[in-house]
């Protein structure tokens, strides 16, 4: 099945979250006609939001994980934690969309094209401008490695910029109109 980020209203009013309508995602639809060039994953993705108001995030959680920093983060694994549901509140998406958005404008140099080398790349600039550069990269190349397989090879990455920058839409979306999101899987 795979793990899907349902856009639902906030706070919650009873028993269940309340998805919220498909309508407050509906400019998400026609990608495809206004960007002619939009690769097919991005447009498809946005055309699955504007019908849902969900995202199936199977395929970016290990990436969503190494740019935040953090385990679990799409599976909403620390209010799982404490016991609490699986939502990620809107500043978490605020989080999860900044976070999102400041990578995506710096792989701009790197390409339309997504992928393991390219996000290291983005990475080590990012890590190398900072503070306590050496720690960062020890960091840094750590999970790196534990992404490979047990040969040595990295995920197979294949996302565009576009379709990273409808992901994270959808989140801004949820957080500037105060909407949680049920982590569903």
């Amino acid at each position: 099945m795979g793990l899907d980020n349902v856009a639902v209203v906030w706070p919650r009013t009873g028993r269940f979250y309340e998805p919220v309508a498909p309508a407050e995602f509906v400019d998400f639809a026609g990608l495809a006609e206004r960007v002619p060039n939009a690769p097919g994953p991005a447009a498809a993705l946005a055309d699955h939001i504007a019908q849902t108001g969900t995202v199936r995030v199977t395929a970016f959680t290990e990436l969503v994980d190494l740019l935040l920093g953090l385990d679990g983060v799409l599976y909403a694994t620390d209010a799982a934690a404490e016991d609490e549901d699986p939502v990620i509140d809107p500043d978490g998406c605020a989080w999860i969309a900044g976070g999102l958005e400041k990578f995506v404008e710096s792989h701009r140099e790197y390409g339309e094209e997504v992928t393991f080398e390219s996000v290291a790349d983005v990475m080590r600039t990012a890590v190398s401008g900072g503070r306590l550069v050496d720690q960062q990269m020890r960091w840094l190349d750590n999970r790196m490695t534990a992404l490979k397989d047990e040969n040595g090879d990295p995920p197979a990455w294949n996302f565009s910029r576009t379709e990273l920058v409808v992901l994270a839409r959808f989140y801004r979306r949820c957080a500037d109109r105060s909407f949680a999101v049920y982590a569903d899987f």
